[in-house]
């Protein structure tokens, strides 16, 4: 176990913040979070390269780099209350939640939802709230966020999710109209009944699903 301190030390500078990632916070919190928890049994040799990977049921954890710049995209202090769409095996939950005071997180499939819950209970983490249901509805009576996140890929920024959101606070999502691409966007609520967007980056996220994203068959 020894030699994966080392392996994420190794990540976060040559995969994180060579990459331009500077919140340190942000990188902190990628060097304290052992992703190898978060894998499949037999999987955490892995743990530590520069790509996604599967957890099952057609799912797939992040890739280091792009949690941690779309941690660094939500521009957090610490103590915030952050909502997460697409738990997964619940690693960028833990990310968030060595930075914000409260994470919660939706995850459609019950299997996963129950195996993050798994995880971040084994590692302590009792700042996250894990639900299982449809991500595109959020979380209504925690709501309003300071910053949601969500990793999966919609047609379209979910009306709902944007409502949640504080004043002063952002949402980030990959945004495209179809499986093979989608751009990272930010969208800010800088008032009431205004918001702001902001293209980042070219990503590829799974679909979606629920209510205000793809139907299930996408």
């Amino acid at each position: 176990m020894s030699d994966y301190s080392k392996l994420r030390e190794r990540m976060v500078k040559r995969q994180i913040a060579s990459r331009g990632v500077g919140s340190k916070l942000v990188l902190d919190a990628m060097r304290k979070v052992p992703r190898e928890r978060f894998l499949p049994q037999g999987q955490g040799i892995f743990a530590y390269d520069d790509s996604p990977l599967p957890i099952g049921e057609g799912q797939t954890i992040s890739q280091p780099y792009i949690v941690a710049y779309m941690a660094e995209s939500l521009a957090l202090e610490g103590g915030e209350k952050v909502l997460e769409i697409g738990t997964g095996s619940g690693y960028a939950a833990a990310v968030l939640a060595e930075i914000a005071a409260e994470v919660y997180t939706i995850e459609r499939i019950e299997s996963l939802a129950s195996m993050a819950r798994s995880n971040l209970d084994a590692l302590g983490y009792e700042n996250v709230h894990v639900r299982c249901g449809d991500g595109t509805l959020g979380w209504p009576e925690e709501a309003p966020f300071d910053g949601i996140v969500v990793a999966a890929g919609g047609p379209d920024v979910p009306d709902t999710l944007q409502q949640q959101l504080k004043i002063g606070g952002h949402l980030v999502i990959p945004i495209g109209r179809s499986k093979a691409y989608q751009e990272l966007v930010r969208v800010t609520r800088v008032a009431e009944d205004e918001f702001r967007t902001e293209d980042l980056v070219p990503v590829r996220f799974v679909p979606l699903v629920g209510e205000e994203g793809w139907a299930q068959e996408f």
